[in-house]
């Protein structure tokens, strides 16, 4: 109904939004050491200074929740819509190219620089989605409130705080994911597991084999030393697996010891399948060689049994599962250390909303008490749905549809959103799962258009659901 005010409103006002995102890009606003009135550091604080001033600017009612969080409010009513973003970003490397990270670059319809796509980008679209309501005076029977936080990256800390002090909106969306709408966000279960044992001396033997540094990304590189092998027979191994593995290997003799290294893809837990595991290659490929039989290798042994190589639909282990609403199942054997006298590995399982303690946990832990192992953490985090045919999610797809031209639907994720725990809260935009923003990486950037598409969808969804 006020698709053509809300066409003409942002026609006129985009140079000031795309402003607005620069401003915000120029603060480097990664989680730095907290400071009195600046609980993760200076960089975030100062972004939601930032944030509140522009907030004043556009006469939104602005509330600063102890520099946890910033609200931003269309009017006094009763809230009908919660819109959730966030100031902080990740860590920048010295790789970029286009621009300086936090020297934000316009050029060829972009906007480059850290944040541009996660999420200064949509946290104005957010923002300028509620000032056009605001200015073009459409009456509203309820309040849409921007919440804009600073901790996302590192643990959602803000939000938590602000809930612990606010109740949940009706209606909650995050624009920090992909169109069109994500409304189904597996559950996962991740854990360390450990070994130990008494040292063995008999030749041949496995010294170390390390690899992995955080349990949510499949690792592309392992190492290994191994003693009293020759060089001969560990490479006559290699050769005959890297087909299989999709995995590369390297060894060298170097003071009677065998150095031995994996090559692999790296990629999120979430999607296993798009890396190549080096960590399981590795495992797979020493429990190949003709080593002494031993506690320790035999523990080996058994980790490999229970996460082959390729295996991340957790077959091996006794957890293939899947439902028709969230999908399948996903294991990522991550992280391992071994050495002469004990081991631990870590592992991250994405889970659909079918799996619970008894056929996911419980399996997991029965497997590993069985060779001699401990499972470490007991906790599963439950999976999130918001029904595809409620009237919140069909008044989403109805406004993506309407503004895009294309066929909206629901989709489920492996990862987690910033709305997981909110009992009405889904990810919706901003960006178009066919374009690479480089999230997380060099030369992130956000497509102008894209933006400015977002903020019309965002008020138009406003006025579906607080008019």
């Amino acid at each position: 109904m006020y698709q053509k005010q809300l066409e003409e409103y942002f026609a006129a006002h985009q140079a000031q939004m795309v402003e607005d995102i620069c401003t915000l890009i120029r603060i480097p606003s990664d989680r730095q050491e907290p400071k009195e009135g600046m609980p993760f550091g200076e960089g975030p604080a100062k972004a939601l200074e930032a944030a509140m001033e522009i907030g004043r600017r556009m006469g939104l009612q602005v509330t600063d929740y102890d520099h946890y969080v910033a609200t931003f409010d269309v009017n006094q009513q009763e809230r009908g819509l919660d819109i959730l973003a966030h100031l902080d970003v990740v860590p920048v490397g010295d790789d970029w190219t286009v621009t300086a990270p936090f020297s934000p670059k316009v050029t060829q319809g972009r906007i480059y620089g850290r944040g541009a796509a996660d999420d200064k980008g949509p946290a104005m679209a957010a923002l300028w989605a509620a000032k056009a309501v605001k200015d073009l005076g459409i009456p509203l029977s309820k309040n849409c409130r921007v919440i804009l936080g600073t901790d996302e990256e590192s643990g959602s800390s803000d939000i938590r705080h602000y809930y612990a002090k606010e109740p949940e909106a009706p209606a909650t969306f995050s624009p920090d994911a992909d169109f069109p709408v994500i409304n189904v966000e597996k559950g996962s279960y991740s854990s360390d597991f450990t070994a130990s044992w008494e040292e063995d001396k008999q030749l041949p033997r496995i010294l170390s084999v390390k690899g992995g540094f955080r349990r949510n990304v499949i690792p592309d590189r392992a190492d290994a030393v191994l003693e009293g092998i020759r060089l001969e027979t560990v490479n006559d191994a290699c050769r005959a697996f890297e087909a299989q593995s999709g995995v590369r290997f390297y060894a060298e003799e170097k003071d009677g010891k065998i150095f031995l290294s994996a090559q692999g893809t790296a990629a999120h837990a979430s999607t296993p399948e798009m890396g190549a595991n080096a960590v399981t290659a590795m495992v797979e490929l020493l429990t190949r060689l003709p080593m002494a039989d031993s506690e320790g290798f035999r523990k080996l042994c058994a980790v490999q049994r229970i996460f082959p190589h390729g295996d991340w639909a957790g077959k091996a282990a006794g957890v293939q599962m899947e439902d028709e609403v969230s999908g399948a199942l996903t294991c990522a054997f991550s992280v391992f250390e071994y050495s002469l006298t004990g081991l631990r590995g870590m592992f991250d399982s994405r889970v659909p909303l079918c799996a619970n303690e008894q056929n996911m946990r419980d399996v997991l832990e029965k497997a590993m008490n069985e060779q001699g192992m401990q499972l470490g953490n007991r906790k599963m985090n439950p999976g999130h749905h918001v029904p595809a045919d409620s009237p919140f999610i069909q008044t989403l797809l109805r406004c993506y549809e309407q503004y895009t031209g294309k066929k909206g639907k629901c989709v489920a994720i492996g990862g987690g959103t910033y709305t997981h725990h909110l009992k009405n809260g889904v990810a919706f935009g901003c960006a178009d799962p066919e374009v690479d923003n480089h999230m997380h990486g060099a030369d992130e950037f956000a497509v102008i258009d894209q933006l400015v598409m977002s903020a019309k969808i965002f008020a138009e969804v406003i006025l579906s659901l607080c008019r």
